[in-house]
Formats: structure tokens, sequence, C-alpha cells
């Protein structure tokens, strides 16, 4: 007890202490859960929670906790804007834009009426209906990112939906800010106001942006400085405007997306954004106090329709839209929790002194335990949906919708020696070689932008997860002669080694992995070769240094041969 009230002495006003203090639980309990082979963010959450009031009291300043929640949420923010390329959501702009809209309808007033019947006063149900109806931007991008997931078809529907998602918030938070004074000319002046924004994001990334980052990607330090400069300028922007600075940080970053530089920014920003949102799920977890277990009760409702009632109402908008059930499935697990704009909601002035502390609690819970959940439903999704696709295809069946294209293609009459697996990078090099050896190649890929090319030039390809049992099914194994992976995740090699094995014995499994104790996984369930990347880049760099010492004009030639390759001439 004696060092509890020491250390917690030592964080008291020292905002450097405090953060240092913060870092080295979450580190701790994050190699604790991943000895266990468990997501982190709820380590991060757990941290908070020991730290916290309702723990070991160790930062006990509310002031401080939400300075860092704030900063940590606009930054995450601006990480997030980054990833939302708007160029590849053209696609599935009327899922995204009106599906996203009923959603946001349907499931406010499903909040609110929940609420209502709960027990909760009117205006306490209004907030709790909005809460319910939005999703996570930030924990669903930084999980659809982690697993690589963020170019697949289900993975654009949900970043489409979170950005209307995002648009309606603001909106939301607008009038909200005017609700104390409600009169249509101030309705109008915020939502002008928000307007504004937009438009000058717009303008900035259509004239200014270019020519500004043109010049800063000539040094590496002044492309990362420029880029956190527009964020502040922007965050800056939004709070003279009466936004939260999130908003603006979140706006800064869609309007660099479509940047021709915005993959090198993502580089820059990505260690900070995981210093932030380890800071931010943290700071969540402190900010959690004593909850009735009348309230308690209540949460749990509250909590079923987000992670129950969310979900299935997505998936539903999703498939009337015409998707098939797997995508449109994914798309509702993927944004059954609570948004981090909520946070941003409570403690709006108007907004703050009518609720009551144990509502505003019930808020903080509700966001703690819903990205918690989506972090185990997201690690756990095929799993899941192969537990419940018997159910969904009987509903597809019923549902009285018009499918779109289906992604595959399957020639008839033509069986398949080799089966590619990521046809993107490494794999169009792999490819090129097979047309040249005159193998019949089906592709397999989950970026529905390479299969719509596969598809216009009536190659034999399939979209979807190589982890996908139902995917594979739909493919001729025992005629297959080779298998090529060129997907660096364990676990997924893993299920395609032994799946493939098990129906032909004698097919060759060639496979990804980053390091060499995953190759040693590999090699000990099946695989025929594991290529670790940086292992063969240096035996082919030292080969072509003995080429270059017989032939001066080698290393010109490989370039000319290279560049031709990445369509650089």
């Amino acid at each position: 007890m004696d060092l509890i009230n020491a250390l917690s002495n030592l964080a008291h006003g020292n905002v450097v202490i405090e953060i240092g203090m913060i870092l080295i639980f979450a580190t701790i309990l994050a190699f604790i859960v991943r000895l266990f082979k468990q997501p982190l963010t709820p380590a991060y959450i757990l941290a908070g929670l020991i730290m916290g009031p309702l723990g070991l009291g160790l930062i006990k300043d509310p002031e401080s906790i939400k300075a860092l929640s704030e900063f940590g949420i606009a930054f995450l923010l601006f990480a997030v804007g980054l990833e939302i390329n708007i160029k590849k959501l053209k696609d599935i702009g009327l899922v995204a834009s009106l599906g996203g809209l009923i959603q946001v309808v349907i499931m406010y007033f499903l909040g609110f009426a929940i609420s209502l019947r709960l027990g909760f006063s009117n205006f306490e149900a209004i907030i709790l209906g909005i809460v319910l109806a939005f999703s996570s931007t930030m924990i669903v991008i930084k999980l659809l990112s982690d697993s690589e997931q963020l170019d697949t078809l289900h993975g654009r529907i949900v970043l489409g939906i979170l950005l209307v998602q995002d648009l309606l918030i603001i909106i939301v938070l607008s009038l909200l800010a005017t609700a104390e004074n409600f009169s249509p000319i101030l309705v109008l002046f915020a939502l002008s106001k928000g307007a504004i924004l937009f438009i000058v994001a717009y303008l900035a990334s259509k004239f200014v942006f270019p020519k500004l980052f043109a010049f800063a990607a000539r040094s590496k330090e002044l492309l990362f400085l420029t880029s956190l400069t527009i964020l502040f300028i922007f965050a800056i922007f939004a709070h003279y405007l009466s936004f939260s600075v999130a908003i603006g940080a979140f706006v800064s970053g869609v309007a660099l997306a479509n940047l021709p530089y915005h993959f090198d920014i993502i580089g820059k920003v990505n260690p900070l954004k995981s210093f932030f949102a380890t800071l931010f799920f943290v700071s969540l977890g402190m900010q959690l106090t004593t909850i009735s277990s009348e309230f308690m009760i209540r949460i749990l409702w509250l909590v079923l329709a987000i992670v129950i009632v969310k979900p299935i109402l997505i998936y539903l908008t999703v498939s009337l839209f015409g998707y098939e059930k797997r995508t449109a499935f994914f798309s509702g697990l993927s944004l059954g929790q609570v948004s981090e704009f909520a946070l941003i909601l409570i403690v709006m002035p108007f907004v703050v002194g009518a609720i009551s502390q144990e509502v505003f609690s019930t808020i903080i819970l509700l966001t703690i335990i819903t990205m918690i959940l989506t972090s185990y439903l997201l690690e756990f999704q095929y799993s899941i949906y192969l537990f419940f696709s018997p159910a969904l295809t009987f509903i597809e069946k019923i549902l009285p919708v018009k499918k779109r294209m289906i992604l595959e293609y399957h020639p008839r009459g033509k069986k398949i020696d080799v089966l590619l697996i990521g046809k993107h990078r490494m794999g169009s090099i792999f490819y090129s070689t097979l047309k040249k050896l005159r193998k019949k190649v089906m592709v397999l890929d989950n970026n529905p932008d390479v299969i719509k090319e596969l598809l216009n030039d009536k190659i034999a390809c399939a979209y979807g997860n190589m982890a996908n049992r139902e995917v594979l099914d739909k493919i001729k194994v025992k005629p297959l002669k080779t298998v090529i992976s060129t997907v660096p995740n364990t676990r997924d090699n893993l299920f395609l080694v032994r799946y493939m094995k098990n129906k032909n014995q004698k097919i060759n499994m060639i496979v990804t992995a980053n390091h060499v104790h995953q190759a040693k996984r590999l090699y000990a369930a099946g695989a025929d070769y594991v290529i670790l990347p940086h292992i063969i880049s240096g035996e082919k760099v030292a080969s072509m240094l003995k080429k270059s010492t017989r032939n001066k004009k080698y290393f010109k030639n490989t370039k000319s041969k290279n560049m031709k390759h990445l369509d650089l001439n």
C-alpha cells in the first residue's frame, strides 16, 4: 500500500510520469495477453481500470485523464482519416450512403425505444439512441488494418458506412451544440459551419496539398512535420467553428488520404498512432467509475443491442443491396460497437450537465465492453461465420434480392495446375512466370480490384480468404499440382497446408512467412517450401553482385527490366 501511495504521489501533476506509468502498465499487460494469444486492445483498457479510480488509484486527476483521451482520439482519428481512400469506395457508394443512413436511423429509434423501456429519461434515451446508432471508425480500421482486410470487399463497405456515419455524427454534434437555444437559424448556422469545414478540406486537398506535399516529400522530416501541421491547423479550425478538435483531425486525415504520398505519411505516422492508441485505450479504462447493480442489468441489455441487433441490421441492409452472405456477415460483425464520438458527445456542456454520473459511466462502459468484444469477434470471425453459415444460406435464399456480380470465374473443362493465392506484388511476378511456363493458373485474392481485372481478362479466379473453408471447397483440389501462397499470415497458411494436404497428399505446398520460427511451424505442418522474402532477397542480391563483376552493364540492364515491371518508364 505504501508503494502504491508513493507512486500515486509521484505521478500526481506530472504528465510525463503519468504517461510513463501508463506505458509501463500497458506493456506488462500486453506481454501477458500475448502469451495467451489474445488481442492487445483489452490489455490496454484493463491497464486503465487497474490504474484508475476503480483500481489502484495511481492516477487520480480526471482532467489530466480527459486531456490524454481527447489528444489520443484526435491523433488516432487523423490516422484513421489517412486510411480512407475515397476513390476506392466509389463501387460501394450506394450501400455506404443509403445503406449507412438507413442503418443509423433504424438503430437510433431502436436504441431510443430500448432505453425508454429500461427506465432512462427522455433526454438520456435520446443520447443513448445516438450512442447505439454509430460505430467506431478508429477501432474498426485499426483491427481491419492489423488483419490486412481494408482492401477486401467487406472492408470497403465497412469503410464507406463508417465514413457516412462520421459525416452524420458531425451533423448530430452540430445540432446538439445548438440544442440549449434551439432555433432553425442556429441549426442552419451549425450545419453551415460543418459544410465550411469539409469544403475547405476538399479545396485544400485539390488545389493546395498536392503542390505543398510535392515539395515536402523531398525530405522525410519535412513530410512528417507538414503532415502534423495540417493536422493541428484543421484541429484549431474545427475548434474555432465550435467542433471537437478530434473532428478536425479526422477531416485533415481524409483530406490527405488521396495524395500520392499518403502511404509515406501513414508510414511516418504509424508509430505515433500506436503510441496514442495505447494512451487512448488506457485513459478509456481510467474514466470508469462505480456503477450500481441495477445499471449493470441495463448495460447488459444495451450491450446485446449493440453486438447482436446492430450487426444483424447491417447484415440485412448489406444483403438487401445485393451482396453475398459472407460479405454482408463480415460487414455486420465489424460494426458491432460504440463509436469513439460517444466520448465526445457526453462531455459536451449541454449533455454532461443533463445526464447522471451513472449514465455517463454507462456510456463509458458500453464503449469499453463493445470495443473489447469487437476485438475478439474479428479475431475469430471465420469460425463464427462457419457456425452461422447454414442459417445465412437459408436467409440468402428467401431474401427477394438479385445478387450482384459474382466475383469468381471457373472456365469450363479447364483443369487448373496451380492455385496462386495473392496476386499483388510478389504474386504478380509468380503469375507472369507461371504463364510463361504455360501453366494453367487460378488466382485466389481478397482484393476485389484484382479479381475484377482477372474477370475482364477471362482468367480463372475467385474472391475470398484462403482460411475460409467455404471458399476452398469450391476449388477442385485433386487436379492441382501446386499451391502458392504469397500471404505471410502463419495461422492462415497453417490452415491452408493442412486443408490441402488432407485433400491431396501429393500437392506441392509453397507458402510465405516473415520469420524463421514461423517457417519451422509451416514445415512441421507439411509445407514443401516456405518463402522467406528477406533471405531470398539477400541471396538474390548476392548473386547479382557476382554477375556484376563479370558484366559491367548487368545492373543497368536489370534496372531497365525492373522499371518496366513496375511501370516506371
